[in-house]
């Protein structure tokens, strides 16, 4: 699944973060409950589903009846299977000709269970179980739950639609709802006349029967219950055939099928692009990808049937930005992989998760870098996922990236940055060490080998040796087992005709603890100036010794090359001299550039340097005009800005911002140039955005005019629109500087538009102002039907990124509603994105109390780890705050701010 995003936890690409949209589950406990689960039994194991299903898309239920054909392996007289919020009616068995009715029924609410019993044994050997039943569409984005939408005409509209991973197949039929229990299906639906009835298979059959259709479906391939999928509702579609012949359609809201086209053509490259790499086709003959208008997550990869969100698919040519577009590229790009690596090969139990997730976040770089070559992708990467993977297990609360999961329920928290992020990383460093060929080969013989059946991590692990003869688990082993990244901090030795680099590693902390004995198994890649070809190092203990080949006295010498290993380098005083210079002219690549940044500033935050000696070294950067180098500064200002936005020193800051992003704009410009590239769109966007709050005072002058004529254009043709590469700044700067008159015609804006993209954009500024009260009518709106419920937590995180008044107000609303809050979010991942957002950036002790007070009196289903990572980061920023305050803010004074 993609989320994203959590998300990271993802949702769009570059301005929030990375992973929210493609992690959402149905989270409904933590790992530290530890809930006593048992396996269902292997007595009797199913090998067919017949699913015969008719949703009522007016009393919001459905019936449902199957046939499910099992193997008797044990002498039994019960079955038992999973189940939620269902109601059995009938249940009966048959075998050898002869049918047998229940003896009873019993549904067990807390285990999610079904036990049908008979009257004697079954026979040992094949049979089907027969069952009638009914349950609800839901509005919970969980299992087989109802969506709606507004039609052109003003009307309501709803459709039906399923999300099962990781545990809510049960929801929509009884079924052994473990990905191990792998099985084929046979699924026919009912559905209105007029509506798109889908499945993860094509059409065989479908029968006209007055005002309703009955479609029945091909067999699916076997596989687990959490990839089954289907969609009832109104819809256009865009389709074509890729190179290998299978058709690919892009579902859209009806009467906007243009808006499916880049996603079409992605996924046209994209299925063969992976056919290629994993010397595997794709096994389905169709595949299809819909938007969905409710959807927690960002995307989930059901075979043959992808589901997503709206702003994750849709692609509108006038008013969506180029950064909303690489990320439908890349939400396309990992939901097509899990058809391979997820859907094919299926981990055993979701103790393995991670690999399915990572591994997907990982290649999905690789696939938009095959597609969209000039975005330069993988330098995006280090500023996104391989940066959140760092920041995000740096904390004592982070877990490892493989997590024994005992109950189901366990797992729900860790689809987060750990498994996501951290678990791309860790793959990405292990495909630059093995070498790309033997790392494809390894993969091409993992798949083949475990094709429609299920695997373990170290499945994978043992094909990557084959194939490398490298010592694959070894390695790896110390990565995915344990919590944390090394720290490697380098010196050198020089002699008239060596060069020799001292390293050490030890566990990096965010705050600053030196005390851990933790040791990993570390790939160590080094450049030097008089020679750029990388030579490789195993770390295998606490400290080594690297001979520099080709490498000259006096030379910079960059560790990390391209920020491939999991790592951080703090280097000695005069190898860090040594690489500046080469910093402020260039002589190193850009993703260098960036990673020398990236860690100075996290060494600086933790304690282990100094964050005033910092802004110092971040004067070699002057000349700097690469986007992701400069995008990664600026968010890093803006994180140490966010220390001391309610002191008197952040008008310096903003001052200090100024000064170093204006010119850039000067030299870009306010519009676009036949010159330019992706990544320039999404640095004019960044400039303007940051100068905006920045408080310079042209750049809000130039947007207010633009957002006059934008609003124009939109009532009556007499205007301008704002490109969309920069919309969401122009709005964001024109809320943030504005009053009443803005927010009104804001909110004009958000109800005149049924394109999602533009109401994202705009409902998340709503609440960035300075003005109190409209911040309390931004955080009312929230929770208004105004809002999609999917949405209301970006609309409430908003309001706390409005300063430290923000925040606070935000976290009394919350608290105010929590009520609400628990009943429409508990147990999903949506709380936990509620949770960190309106509570971890406070720098302040009493809110650390009151934080810690109200959860321990208050429950807060799914999102224990979230409450501990947040009240972390408090702690944190406060000895941040404590230990460089002073520094920093003497340093804003020193250099005339």
């Amino acid at each position: 699944m993609s989320t994203s995003l959590l998300t990271c936890l993802r949702i769009t690409v570059l301005s929030k973060s990375p992973i929210i949209v493609r992690l959402a589950r149905n989270f409904r406990m933590t790992a530290t409950q530890k809930k006593p689960f048992e396996h269902l039994p292997k007595s009797v194991i199913p090998s067919n589903y017949i699913l015969h299903l008719h949703p009522d898309l007016q009393k919001f239920t459905f019936s449902g009846k199957e046939s499910i054909d099992v193997e008797v392996k044990e002498s039994v007289n019960s079955v038992k299977m999973n189940s939620a919020e269902i109601e059995v009616q009938t249940a009966s068995f048959t075998s050898g000709g002869t049918t047998v009715s229940s003896a009873d029924i019993k549904t067990n609410a807390e285990e999610e269970t079904l036990t049908v019993t008979f009257p004697d044994n079954l026979p040992l050997g094949t049979g089907q179980i027969h069952l009638n039943f009914t349950g609800i569409l839901n509005d919970k984005l969980r299992g087989f739950y109802r969506s709606c939408y507004t039609a052109g005409d003003g009307s309501k509209k709803h459709i039906a639609v399923t999300q099962f991973e990781s545990t809510d197949a049960r929801r929509a039929f009884p079924c052994w709802d473990e990905p191990a229990f792998k099985a084929t299906f046979d699924v026919t639906l009912v559905s209105p006349l007029a509506a798109v009835a889908l499945s993860n298979m094509p059409v065989v059959k479908e029968d006209v029967q007055g005002d309703i259709k009955v479609t029945t479906y091909d067999r699916t391939p076997i596989m687990s219950t959490y990839l089954v999928a289907f969609v009832v509702g109104e819809f256009d579609y865009v389709e074509a055939r890729d190179r290998n012949n299978v058709l690919i359609r892009v579902y859209t809201p009806v009467g906007k099928k243009e808006q499916g086209e880049f996603a079409l053509d992605v996924a046209v490259k994209t299925l063969p692009f992976y056919n290629d790499y994993f010397e595997i086709p794709y096994p389905l003959p169709k595949m299809d990808l819909i938007a969905i208008p409710d959807f927690a997550a960002g995307a989930m990869e059901n075979w043959g049937l992808v589901t997503y969100r709206e702003t994750a698919l849709l692609v509108d040519p006038q008013n969506t930005s180029s950064g909303t577009k690489q990320w439908v590229a890349l939400v396309v790009g990992h939901e097509l992989a899990h058809q391979w690596f997820g859907n094919l090969v299926t981990m055993q139990w979701w103790t393995h998760l991670w690999l399915n997730e990572g591994f997907a976040s990982w290649i999905e770089y690789l696939c938009v870098d095959h597609c969209f070559p000039s975005w330069d992708i993988w330098l995006q990467y280090v500023n996104m996922d391989f940066s959140r993977a760092l920041e995000l297990d740096a904390l004592d609360n982070s877990h490892p990236i493989e997590v024994p999961v005992g109950h189901p329920e366990e797992v729900d928290e860790i689809f987060d940055a750990i498994s996501y992020c951290k678990g791309n990383s860790v793959i990405r460093m292990l495909h630059n060490w093995l070498g790309a060929e033997p790392f494809r080969k390894g993969l091409a013989l993992y798949l083949k080998r475990h094709q429609y059946k299920n695997a373990l991590t170290e499945d994978l692990w043992a094909a990557l040796e084959e194939s490398s003869g490298k010592p694959v688990n070894k390695v790896m082993s110390t990565w995915t087992g344990q919590i944390g990244y090394p720290m490697l901090t380098v010196d050198v030795v020089e002699t008239s005709d060596s060069v020799t680099l001292h390293v050490q590693q030890q566990k990096f902390c965010a705050n600053g603890d030196n005390s851990s004995e933790q040791q990993w198994l570390v790939p160590v890649t080094v450049v030097t100036q008089s020679r750029d070809t990388p030579q490789t190092y195993l770390l295998e203990g606490r400290e080594g010794q690297i001979v520099l080949e080709g490498a000259r006295p006096g030379d910079w010498i960059k560790v990390n090359p391209k920020q491939i290993g999991l790592f951080r380098v703090k280097y000695s005083d005069d190898l860090l001299k040594r690489l500046l210079p080469a910093v402020k002219n260039q002589a190193l690549g850009a993703a260098d550039r960036l990673g020398i940044q990236q860690d100075l500033f996290a060494l600086a935050k933790a304690g282990y340097s100094s964050t005033a000696n910092l802004l110092t070294l971040m004067g070699s950067y002057g000349t700097e005009r690469n986007y992701v180098v400069l995008s990664s500064i600026n968010a890093n200002l803006a994180d140490l800005g966010s220390l001391f936005n309610h002191l008197p020193c952040y008008e310096q800051f903003k001052a200090m911002r100024r000064k170093i992003f204006s010119p850039i704009l000067s030299e870009v410009g306010w519009e676009k140039k036949d010159t330019d590239g992706h990544t320039d769109a999404l640095l004019r966007n960044m400039l303007i955005g940051t100068l905006g709050h920045s408080g310079d005072t042209e750049v809000i002058e130039k947007c207010r005019e633009m957002f006059k004529l934008h609003s124009k254009e939109v009532d009556n043709g007499a205007g301008k629109l704002i490109p969309a590469d920069i919309r969401g700044s122009v709005y964001s700067t024109v809320r943030n500087s504005g009053g009443g008159d803005e927010y009104e015609e804001l909110l004009k804006l958000f109800k005149n538009t049924d394109l999602h993209e533009e109401r994202d954009r705009i409902q998340r500024v709503l609440g960035c102002g300075p003005d109190a009260e409209l911040r309390g009518k931004t955080l009312d709106f929230a929770l208004s039907d105004a809002v999609r419920s999917n949405d209301t937590p970006f609309v409430i995180a908003g309001v706390a990124k409005a300063g430290w008044e923000g925040r606070e107000q935000t976290w009394a609303f919350v608290k105010n509603n929590y009520p609400i809050f628990l009943e429409r979010y508990a147990g999903g991942f949506l709380f936990q994105r509620l949770v960190q957002t309106t509570c971890a950036s406070f720098v302040d002790m009493d809110k650390y109390k009151d934080v810690e007070k109200f959860f321990s009196e208050n429950k807060a289903p799914s999102a224990e780890r979230a409450i501990k990572q947040s009240l972390e980061g408090i702690k944190l920023r406060c000895s941040w705050l404590q230990r460089d305050g002073e520094a920093v803010a003497q340093w804003f004074k020193d250099h005339g701010f």
